[in-house]
């Protein structure tokens, strides 16, 4: 997916080659696009034990798709509890599998256990359960 998918303005620089969920620390929001630390502020949202997917995010935000969301989680998300914003159908995020899956149990996140005959036996996320809706708008949430 290429930055021309997301929303204007939230293009990184075209010298900023990042790679996935890269760590960009807070203190630089300023340089962030707005789209993407509008993405981030939900992220940061998302209480521990509890995850959003990314079209969740999109709707809540009002603007954009899940396809911009993974995009700015990829290239900024690294500094915020990225592990809370996932696929709908609760994988793991592949590549990131074995370091998610630590968070989820120290927080305690809904899991379903995998069966034997799943791919890496890894659990997938409980979405019925472990789903936030946003618990409710916020009034200045954009």
């Amino acid at each position: 997916m290429s930055e021309e998918s997301l929303p204007d303005g939230a293009r990184p620089p075209d010298d900023e080659a990042r790679p996935e969920y890269a760590d960009v620390p807070r203190e630089h929001a300023d340089e962030l696009p707005a789209y993407a630390e509008r993405v981030l502020d939900v992220t940061e949202l998302i209480p521990p034990g509890r995850v959003m997917t990314y079209g969740d995010v999109a709707e809540w935000l009002e603007e954009g798709g899940p396809r911009q969301v993974g995009r700015v989680m990829a290239l900024y998300g690294g500094a915020v509890p990225w592990w809370r914003v996932v696929r709908s159908d609760g994988a793991l995020l592949p590549g990131h599998e074995l370091r998610a899956l630590e968070h989820y149990r120290a927080e305690g996140t809904p899991l379903k256990e995998a069966s034997r005959a799943a791919e890496g036996h890894l659990p997938r996320l409980d979405m019925k359960r472990a789903r936030w809706d946003g618990g409710g708008r916020a009034q200045d949430h954009t």
